[in-house]
């Protein structure tokens, strides 16, 4: 199969790629401007931290007031005098820093105050107490500043203790520092990590850090001296309330609802690398610009795809390199952004030009199609190679296997007109553009004759393929085809189109589009022939026959339009048509009490066909007949060539509960070992040799040893065209399964077959049938 071609991008398309990637921009600017991409951005950005978790350093300790520390004191506030002798604990232990998340600005007892500000004074280190600003009230706006008791500041260092969650509620960012009793104060986290404390200045926190691996004591056991000092030696001691009852609690992405001195641990852990900077999407966004040219540029869709995911996978690791070299945390959700919308449009641009070479492309081949053909520059004359027993050849190959012997016969053609582009205007022709006339043209075609007569290699096969060639006036590509139609009706080799034969072509086409309208309406008309059953006298099973009679022309032979159906693929629609009629009678007539099984006879080109098949599966489903009730009759052709794919393809329809009856039998060139390969239940001897049987010997044998043979595969036999008595006592005597023809019944109306066959059943109760066959059935037709 050729490669229709690959969307590349053209000058036109190119010329389009800096606009478009602008335009993305501006669009991704304005969203991050507008606020837009702020949720996304978030969620971005804890994923990313997931990504890499880390433990805490483990620098820092959390010395918590825990339920165990409430339960021991059993009141609170504690008195301060708890404070002071934890003070002295952490200091003999060695520790580098003291910092409390405790609000020290209301004094207690005076004693408890004194032995508190004695401890700090003692302390061999500075220790920090929190500062901070809270409202004065309930509908006031004053900010009072919150700082501790005026006995205990001349021995601690203040730190603020502030923290701002975002507008959902959840704390990204602490600040570096604020400003209280108009003294700027450094955070406590910038104070434990030795940052400088900058007024109005945040920094992003390092979610990636573990909170459970950050060490922590209980307050209790410091207090009582139960831990071991070298294990705070040299560390930075945060001391604060994780105890749910007191409250100090707030919403943490990745991690929930953590205590505040929690929070301020991991500030402090974070600033302990560095002090991190939320740098904005500018720096993402350019290098998506320049990513995105890349992917305006990708040919395929996979191309996009992979060049897109490359510039998100660029993006990320731009992000983690930004973070872990200078502590940059860029907003990517922009340029993100940028690349799905240029990728989209991208895609969207291939999937328009894919559409346009669909148009003029044969899907099975790649070859041009019609389309293609009508809008290139024609200036000879147009000729048309038909391949003959197309079906046939689809039949035995199957789809794909067709689709490729199809390009090798085009390539051969190419070859011969001296390299001319050639079409599939149609599934069985070939056509291109001759700039050659008459002796010279009828040379080439009796080369290309010649040449087609070696066969064409294909899957490791050597294929027979036959044309028949039809030649018409430039862009006449129409008349072109049914020019190398008429080539193969007479035998000849090629044809030259006539005016005579535009006005025929004009009258099929038309009585194909009244086809079309009659299977619509339901216009036509099922009539059915009996089959009798010899051995019972019943009439058991119907042929399924189409009938049209035309308004206009009258009745219509069945030759007539039947094959021209075949021709101008309307034969799926004329089938699927009759098994619908025969599936509601069959229904309607069990329904009064006769039951039956019906025939409908199927084109060689509908066995391998998958849309039939699922076609005739929906109405067998609908109508939820027995298994058996239908049979498919087709013949020896249509399965001769390769009786393994025949196989397949029949066995799907006996899968579905049809039985299949191979019709005409005897006309073809079916052995022992072909019908054997073959789901078959039933054959059906033509009617050349039934017409005759008890009269000539040959034809009598024929019928004779076929039932014999059929019978020892396990098949029933059915013997069409008998039209005489004797001929019907004769098959009876060999022992034929069943019998159609005049002698029985012609095709009836469906009411009229269900009154023969409830009329031949009760002839058979009272005794056998014989010749009383066709009696009974004009008697039950009235």
């Amino acid at each position: 199969m050729r490669d229709a071609g690959m969307a590349v991008p053209s000058p036109k398309q190119r010329r389009w790629s800096l606009p478009l990637t602008f335009a993305a921009l501006l669009i991704a600017g304005g969203m991050w401007l507008a606020g837009l991409t702020r949720g996304a951005e978030n969620a971005a950005a804890s994923l990313f931290f997931a990504a890499q978790e880390r433990p805490a350093s483990g620098q820092l300790h959390i010395v918590e007031i825990d339920a165990a520390s409430i339960a021991a004191v059993d009141r609170w506030p504690w008195p301060r005098r708890h404070y002071a002798a934890v003070v002295d604990r952490l200091s003999a232990a060695g520790v580098r820093s003291i910092t409390f998340d405790v609000d020290f600005s209301s004094s207690s007892n005076p004693v408890d105050d004194g032995e508190f500000a004695a401890a700090l004074a003692r302390a061999r280190i500075g220790v920090a107490l929190p500062t901070f600003a809270q409202a004065a009230g309930a509908g006031d706006r004053r900010v009072l500043d919150a700082l501790p008791i005026a006995e205990l500041r001349p021995h601690a260092i203040l730190a603020s203790v502030a923290v701002a969650p975002d507008r959902d509620g959840l704390v990204r960012r602490m600040p570096l520092g604020t400003q209280t009793d108009a003294v700027p104060r450094p955070s406590l986290a910038a104070h434990i990590a030795g940052r400088p404390g900058a007024v109005d200045q945040s920094f992003p926190l390092d979610l990636s850090i573990d909170l459970a691996t950050i060490p922590r004591h209980s307050f209790t056991a410091i207090e009582n001296g139960r831990f071991d000092p070298r294990a705070l030696a040299g560390k930075d001691v945060l001391i604060g309330a994780t105890a749910i009852e007191l409250g100090d609690r707030y919403a943490v992405p990745r991690f929930g609802v953590v205590p505040g001195v929690v929070i301020q641990g991991l500030a402090a852990e974070t600033l302990y690398g560095g002090v991190p900077r939320h740098a904005g999407p500018v720096i993402p966004l350019l290098a998506a610009a320049a990513m995105a040219l890349f992917v305006t540029g990708a040919g395929t869709r996979g191309a996009v795809f992979l060049t897109s995911m490359a510039g998100a996978a660029g993006l990320v690791g731009l992000q983690w390199l930004a973070w872990r070299s200078g502590g940059l945390l860029f907003d990517i959700v922009p340029a993100l952004l940028l690349l799905t919308m240029v990728a989209a449009a991208r895609l969207m641009l291939l999937m328009l030009a894919q559409a346009r070479q669909r148009r003029l492309h044969d899907p099975a081949t790649g070859l041009p199609n019609r389309l293609a053909m009508q809008r290139s520059d024609q200036g000879g004359l147009t000729v048309c190679a038909m391949i003959t027993g197309y079906e046939r050849l689809l039949a035995v190959l199957g789809d794909a296997t067709l689709a490729e012997l199809i390009c090798r016969v085009a390539d051969r053609l190419a070859m011969n007109a001296g390299g001319a582009a050639v079409y599939r205007i149609e599934d069985r022709m070939l056509a291109w553009s001759s700039p050659t006339r008459d002796a010279e043209l009828e040379h080439s075609l009796a080369g290309l004759h010649a040449v087609m007569r070696t066969p064409v290699e294909v899957a490791g096969r050597r294929i027979d393929v036959h044309l028949a060639f039809g030649i018409a006036e430039p862009g006449a590509l129409t008349e072109a085809g049914h020019s190398a139609s008429e080539a193969q009706r007479r035998g000849e080799r090629w044809h030259y189109h006539e005016a005579a034969e535009e006005a025929a072509l004009e009258r099929q086409v038309s009585l194909m589009g009244e086809l079309d309208t009659a299977i619509a309406n339901e216009e036509l008309a099922v009539l059915y022939q009996p089959k009798l059953h010899l051995a019972s006298g019943e009439i058991r099973s119907v042929e399924a026959l189409v009938r049209w009679h035309h308004p206009e022309r009258g009745f219509l032979s069945p030759d007539l339009f039947i094959p021209l159906a075949e021709e101008n693929n309307r034969i799926a629609g004329l089938t699927l048509f009759v098994l619908h009629r025969t599936l509601k009678d069959l229904k309607s007539w069990a329904q009064d009490g006769v039951i039956l099984s019906a025939a409908v006879n199927i084109s060689a080109r509908l066995v391998s066909s998958e849309s039939f098949l699922d076609a005739a599966k929906a109405m067998l489903v609908r109508y939820a007949l027995p298994p058996g009730r239908i049979i498919f009759e087709v013949t020896e052709s249509a399965t001769l060539a390769d009786p393994a794919a025949a196989a397949a393809a029949l066995m799907k329809f006996n899968d579905l509960g049809v039985r299949i009856s191979m019709d005409d039998y005897g006309t073809g060139q079916a052995t022992l070992i072909y019908l054997k390969q073959l789901p078959l239940s039933e054959l059906k001897i033509d009617r050349s040799f039934v017409q005759w049987a008890h009269q000539n010997p040959h034809d009598g044998l024929l019928v004779r040893s076929t039932v014999d043979l059929a019978h020892d595969l396990g098949l029933s036999v059915v013997a069409e065209g008998v039209e005489e008595a004797a001929c019907l006592q004769f098959l009876r005597d060999v022992g034929c399964d069943y019998a159609q023809g005049y002698q029985i019944g012609r095709p009836m109306r469906a009411a009229e077959l269900c009154a023969m066959a409830r009329s031949a059943a009760n002839a058979a109760e009272t005794g056998p049938l014989a010749e009383s066959a066709q009696p009974a059935a004009r008697a039950a037709m009235g």
